[in-house]
């Protein structure tokens, strides 16, 4: 596992997926599975904390 912050660079509330971007420059895709349970909507350029499994966001979390 890896963990790093990033940027939500697209969300779509539909299918609750997107892309962001890590502080490392790396653009990454996440699917709905990988959002923690309370978060219902993410904004363009909202902080996250973000875990991998190397290739696969595993875990998106919001900072409070």
């Amino acid at each position: 596992m890896t963990a790093m912050q990033g940027t939500v660079a697209t969300f779509d509330q539909t299918t609750r997926s997107g892309k962001l971007l890590t502080d490392e420059g790396m653009p990454l895709e996440f699917p709905a599975s990988s959002l923690a349970e309370h978060i219902r909507h993410l904004r363009v350029g909202q902080r996250v904390f973000v875990e991998t499994d190397g290739t696969t966001v595993t875990s998106i979390k919001i900072w409070n």
